[in-house]
């Protein structure tokens, strides 16, 4: 046995020694490593948010939708005249049927009916065996051509004043909401509050049924909107040519592919009004039916910010403030900072070495 022989046994020894140490120290070492960095980041997990989720809940609640109690603007079995109206178009346009077009009617048929009468019995062959060879009668001739102009005239005025009415531009703060046609269901775009899209479908029959809804006119989501304030409403078609028609407002407007076409719609009373498309739009049209909500507009601004993405012009008009104010203090911290390291005008630094000293 050498002299190395002898010295490299006890290293070797040393070494496992040390290794050994080492191998039975680790997983304690990298345990207490994984606690220590742990520890900090499942606090704030489980402490922070159980405080702050009951309150939000709180101040948020969910929205209920009117019931079917809420149901004004629908058809009636049996019903032989309009659907009772809820907005002011639709208001004087029932008063032009019921007290012009109506009365004009019934007494220009019923004099036509006494004519037609009064001619079978007067001038039948048994009564007037020899017939009269009058060919022109310059009175009768008058008549009726200056009634029946006067009878036009009378039905104009309030016919072009509808027109007109039904097509005045709405004003610059109308709330702005985009009726998307689709085959065959619908998709209301709120431009104003966020872009969000609300898709709504037909409900089933069951399920109109159990909500005491009426069949084929009830829908999943219902286009919601305020009362009293005047609505832009945009309609678009995304496939075909579709229509959008509420009996009850007294508005229709096509949906045409490649183009916009807008009307204004002020609702006047809170409720559910039901509509359908108006035009034949492929094998499904009779099953799109349009369900509009009309609520109160603080209970409108509430089911916007329920929806992803919603919001409200006050809101966004609030945060632009606190952005601009918040620019503002910025620039001005900016400003104040320059002004302080700034050296002051019409004064020159000065080198110690370079002032003389005083005896």
């Amino acid at each position: 046995m050498t002299f190395g022989d002898i010295a490299r046994k006890p290293l070797t020894f040393l070494t496992m020694l040390v290794a050994a140490v080492s191998f039975t120290a680790s997983p304690q070492t990298v345990f207490a490593q994984d606690q220590a960095v742990t520890a900090p980041i499942e606090a704030p997990v489980d402490a922070a948010p159980a405080d702050t989720a009951a309150p939000a809940a709180e101040a948020a609640p969910a929205f209920e939708h009117y019931g079917p109690d809420m149901i004004k603007g629908q058809p009636t079995p049996g019903g032989l005249g309009f659907q009772d109206q809820y907005t002011a178009n639709g208001n004087y346009a029932l008063w032009m049927h019921d007290a012009i077009l109506l009365p004009i009617t019934v007494v220009i048929s019923l004099f036509v009916l006494a004519l037609l009468l009064w001619v079978i019995a007067r001038y039948n062959r048994r009564s007037n065996t020899v017939p009269s060879k009058t060919s022109h009668n310059t009175l009768i001739e008058i008549v009726w051509t200056v009634i029946p102009v006067l009878i036009l005239v009378v039905i104009a005025v309030p016919s072009i004043t509808l027109i007109s009415r039904q097509y005045k531009s709405p004003p610059e703060d109308a709330i702005t909401i985009k009726a998307n046609g689709y085959q065959w269901y619908w998709g209301y775009e709120y431009v104003d509050n966020g872009g969000f899209e609300v898709i709504s479908n037909m409900l089933s029959d069951e399920d109109a049924l159990s909500a005491g809804e009426p069949h084929q006119l009830a829908v999943d989501n219902r286009m919601v909107v305020p009362v009293g304030v005047p609505i832009r409403l945009q309609t678009f078609g995304a496939d075909v040519i579709h229509s959008f028609g509420i009996p009850s407002l007294w508005f229709k407007i096509d949906a045409v592919p490649g183009r916009i076409n807008e009307r204004v719609l002020t609702i006047q009373e809170p409720g559910i009004y039901y509509g359908q498309c108006m035009e034949l739009c492929g094998a499904r049209h009779g099953y799109m039916p349009i369900a509009i909500e009309a609520r109160p507009l603080e209970e409108f601004n509430a089911w916007v910010l329920s929806q992803p993405g919603g919001t409200t012009p006050e809101l966004e008009a609030a945060a632009a403030a606190e952005a601009a104010a918040a620019e503002a203090e910025a620039v001005a911290g900016e400003g104040d900072a320059n002004a302080n390291e700034a050296p002051a005008v019409g004064t020159e630094a000065v080198a110690p070495d370079a002032i003389a000293p005083t005896i």
